[in-house]
């Protein structure tokens, strides 16, 4: 079992002219993400403008990702819908296609009380094989929905194959109170690309950002740099990789990961609407703003 661990990059979704899914941009992302050195790809995401596509769409971009990586690196799948059927479905076709594993995020949009979430991640669960593995979602500013630790212990209980979570919000406490879970077993990764190492120091095994996507090197290199236990070279990492997050809103809006691709001699494709490409005057200033750290 391959669980997610170091710079876990949340792809963006290339869109041709025409409004579809670029297939080749894709592949060509997959090939710049492993050659910078990340960890582990994660599409369909939030930064991969999941609600945005429908499944057949998300099936391609899945099967995609995992031909184009071809076991160079681990592969999870974002499979949280808006419903039920649809998150199984992609779950099931993950598993089928040979995903090392998927993330759920948490229903969203409409209030659920704990036991209907809780029951929710039991029909996931069961709807994969025993050991397949799954992380859970937590973004509660986003899904509207909150994941407490209390639950998450719950769902650990009685869903074998829920090994880890993603939490994407930066409450280091609630951080701390997943990594205490299944006796300090349980896998967490942070959500917080400015977060990064001080989420290693109290345990984390990762970041699944989506900064990292556009420009991964320092990510890269803080995760580098911690593993071989070079804190001064992993905090001035993080330091740089914190003001191209602020360059980059931090993943406010994707627009900007998609312009800095193209800025990097890649075809980062379009946004689909309702979400938009940024203006000729806003990429301008991005790239003023980004072009000193594209070499560093």
């Amino acid at each position: 079992m391959k669980k997610m661990k170091g710079v876990i990059t949340a792809m963006t979704t290339p869109f041709d002219s025409q409004d579809r899914v670029d297939v080749k941009a894709l592949e060509e992302q997959v090939e710049f993400l492993i050659e910078k050195g990340v960890n582990c790809l994660y599409p369909c995401g939030t930064t991969g403008e999941m609600l945005n596509m429908t499944p057949g769409e998300r099936e391609l971009v899945a099967e995609t990702v995992l031909k184009a990586a071809a076991g160079r690196v681990t592969v999870y799948i974002h499979v949280g819908a808006m419903t039920l059927k649809e998150t199984v479905r992609l779950a099931c076709h993950a598993e089928k296609i040979g995903a090392d594993g998927i993330g759920v995020v948490t229903p969203a949009f409409f209030g659920v009380k704990d036991k209907a979430m809780l029951r929710y991640y039991q029909q996931v669960s069961a709807s994969v094989s025993s050991d397949f593995p799954i992380y859970l979602y937590a973004i509660p500013q986003c899904a509207a929905n909150d994941l407490s630790p209390e639950l998450a212990a719950q769902i650990i209980a009685s869903c074998p194959n829920v090994v880890g979570i993603k939490y994407s919000y930066s409450d280091m406490i609630r951080l701390k109170d997943y990594l205490n879970l299944n006796d300090g077993k349980f896998s967490v990764l942070f959500g917080a690309d400015r977060l990064f190492l001080p989420a290693l120091v109290i345990g984390c095994e990762g970041t699944v950002s989506g900064c990292s996507g556009p420009m991964p090197d320092h990510f890269v290199n803080v995760y580098r740099a911690y593993l071989a236990g070079d804190m001064e070279t992993a905090l001035k990492e993080q330091k740089i990789a914190n003001e191209i997050c602020e360059i980059m809103k931090s993943g406010a809006d994707m627009g900007i990961f998609k312009a800095v691709l193209q800025f990097r001699g890649l075809a980062g494709g379009h946004m689909r609407a309702p979400l938009m490409d940024l203006d000729e005057d806003e990429k301008a200033a991005l790239q003023a703003q980004i072009s000193p750290y594209l070499d560093r």
